[in-house]
């Protein structure tokens, strides 16, 4: 009695048993429909954050955050400039490194390389090669050791493990009076390591920074220094406010750049599967249509004496818009709940589903991530269920509007 009339009477037709029990069904599949698909939605676009924040961890495990360099690839005084950026704000760690490319060849095989020199000690703060090591250590490394740290892949193509040799062909050529050599060297594999990123176990030795200097011919210089910050999804910001504080002439890069079409298909594909699975959420919002459409054709004898009662065409449109707009409240909350409950328990319940049918969805043997990992971002689940509502909303209208326009005369006529 406390209710306007309008929600109680629509709140009436939602709860009464409906002599046509096919419009029951079809209320109840919309309702399902849109538990699914809003479900879906939410456990979708959590599993592929999850999978994107693990590549960018993996990736960012290699990477470093933000870079600086000189414009001809040679940076000079870096241990100065390395005290500088150290001084920063938010820059928690800096490493010098040089950058090559190269040929190894092992005992059964030759694969091209990125050459990459490193200082062992330093190295810990902006990489996580030294905590992926599967044999051996990075500390092994020593100047004038020229031993060598490989990749898992690389080490397996090459035919390679720890404390065997592995021959080292650099771009940089030797003249001498029998013309021109290429520069080679001998090394010894005193480490491999997994970082789970084909790109790099399969592609990646790492170096001592003097030996690799030496190798490149570039004397006391490097490439560059690599920095790891607190913040990596601020890094375009600091970046930009590192090159401003430093002198002209130096060149700060950031991990986006580095990798911008990897991350910018990754968000396609997210922007994709969210259009796609929103159709289910679609089709299942205007099943609401067909539902109220047929209600109103069952209902023009009760809509004709309410507007010969008094009630105005804007309260009839009222009563299906709520009628509607209940089946689409209730399936989007039941669908948000269940969504976040499978989202946050996902990596819990398909190895469960895994076990009873004994199938493997993500085999270890042929992707790096074997299991399902999750992000629930509740931006995205506020995102989900203010579509799902709107759209359900939307399809409460041309009924509503069918049902304001029926007319009392016309509907009592057979009475």
């Amino acid at each position: 009695m406390f209710k306007p009339l309008e929600l109680f009477i629509g709140l009436r037709y939602t709860r009464a048993k409906r002599r046509n029990h096919f419009i029951s069904f079809i209320a109840l599949t919309s309702m399902l429909g849109i538990i699914l698909g809003v479900m879906a939605l939410i456990t979708v676009l959590s599993v592929m954050n999850g999978f994107e924040q693990e590549l960018r961890n993996r990736i960012l495990g290699v990477v470093a955050h933000a870079t600086v360099s000189e414009p001809d690839g040679r940076l000079r005084d870096w241990s100065a400039l390395r005290t500088t950026l150290m001084k920063q704000p938010h820059v928690v760690g800096a490493a010098p490194y040089i950058d090559g490319e190269g040929m190894l060849s092992g005992t059964q095989g030759v694969s091209g390389s990125l050459i990459r020199g490193v200082l062992p000690g330093e190295e810990n703060e902006v990489s996580d090669i030294g905590a992926k090591m599967v044999a051996g250590s990075l500390d092994d490394l020593h100047p004038g050791g020229f031993g060598i740290v490989l990749g898992k892949d690389l080490a397996l193509h090459l035919g390679v493990w720890v404390g065997d040799k592995v021959t080292l062909v650099t771009p940089q050529a030797t003249v001498t009076p029998a013309g021109i050599l290429p520069r080679l060297k001998r090394f010894t594999v005193i480490g491999v390591f997994e970082v789970g990123m084909y790109e790099y176990d399969n592609g990646l030795a790492v170096l001592d920074l003097q030996d690799a200097a030496t190798l490149f011919r570039l004397g006391d210089g490097v490439s560059g220094i690599r920095l790891k910050l607190d913040d990596l999804l601020r890094a375009p910001v600091i970046a930009h406010d590192i090159s401003k504080s430093l002198p002209p002439g130096y060149i700060v890069s950031d991990w986006t750049q580095q990798h911008v079409n990897f991350f910018r298909a990754v968000q396609m594909e997210k922007t994709v599967m969210f259009v796609i699975l929103l159709l289910i959420v679609a089709v299942a919002a205007f099943n609401i249509v067909s539902t109220l459409v047929m209600m109103v054709r069952d209902k023009e004898a009760d809509i004709a004496v309410l507007r010969t009662l008094g009630a105005t065409p804007r309260s009839i449109m009222t009563i299906f818009i709520v009628q509607g707009s209940v089946i689409g409240i209730v399936g989007t909350l039941l669908g948000g709940i269940a969504g976040v409950l499978l989202a946050l328990n996902v990596e819990t319940i398909v190895p469960i589903i895994e076990h009873l049918f004994h199938v493997e969805f993500l085999s270890a043997d042929v992707y790096y991530i074997s299991e399902l990992p999750s992000d629930l971002q509740w931006p995205d689940v506020i995102k989900i269920c203010g579509v799902s509502l709107v759209l359900s909303l939307v399809a409460t209208l041309y009924p509503a509007w069918r049902a304001a326009r029926t007319q009392p005369a016309e509907a009592l006529r057979y009475e």
